[in-house]
């Protein structure tokens, strides 16, 4: 055997040694109703309004009107201690249209409301009117820190101060349980780990998936 023919066989034969490690997802992966606890994803809605319009989205999406949103609900995602599942049911239940307006003071966007039940909503195990009921009252758990209300200017924070101001504005909220997410400068999400009945639990899976820029930006809410 040549020495490239030699050299292939054995990048193969690793590359399946560390593939059953690579590919190792949770027993339950996908399983209905089956998970640890939820995340609460809140997204800075001016970071996404402000990134849409680079990418030539302009005001499209429906929360990047008139209206001044800030923190908005992107999504409260079943996990698992390590991982989590998605798509749990394939065709999802259908979603009645009138639950739909009902969430679009928290998720402002009729197709984030749809993608959410598909993908996230249908994991838990609850009906989608129980799925939506239970996001509404984890977003009433969290505080917003008085800061982040009515930004006016772009605001330069770090991941740090961010989550250390939501760890004060929110009694039994430890830096375990909060965390920061970016892109290559703008603060995009605050995610807040939540126990399935909606108490701050630690969870250093999510935790570790921290934004680890020095600096970052939240542009101001719309009309500021």
């Amino acid at each position: 055997m040549s020495r490239s023919h030699l050299a292939t066989a054995l990048s193969v034969t690793f590359l399946a040694i560390l593939a059953p490690t690579a590919g190792a997802q949770d027993a339950r992966q996908n399983a209905v109703g089956e998970f640890d606890f939820y995340v609460l994803a809140l997204s800075w809605s001016p970071s996404f309004c402000e990134a849409n319009a680079e990418r030539g989205g302009g005001t499209a999406d429906q929360q990047c009107g008139e209206r001044p949103f800030s923190f908005v609900v992107h999504g409260l995602w079943p996990q698992y201690e390590k991982g989590f599942p998605e798509y749990c049911q394939v065709p999802a239940p259908r979603l009645d249209r009138n639950i739909v307006g009902s969430m679009l003071d928290l998720m402002p966007a009729t197709r984030l409301v749809f993608h959410e039940w598909d993908k996230h909503g249908t994991c838990t195990g609850l009906s989608a009117r129980a799925y939506f009921d239970t996001v509404r009252k984890a977003r009433a758990v969290v505080k917003i820190p008085s800061d982040y209300l009515d930004v006016k200017t772009h605001l330069m924070v770090t991941p740090a101060a961010v989550e250390d101001s939501f760890v004060k504005a929110n009694p039994g909220l430890t830096p375990e349980a909060v965390t920061v997410t970016c892109d290559n400068r703008r603060l995009r999400e605050v995610r807040v780990c939540l126990s399935k009945d909606l108490r701050f639990r630690g969870c250093p899976d999510v935790d570790r998936r921290s934004c680890r820029r020095d600096e970052l930006v939240m542009p101001p809410v719309r009309g500021g």
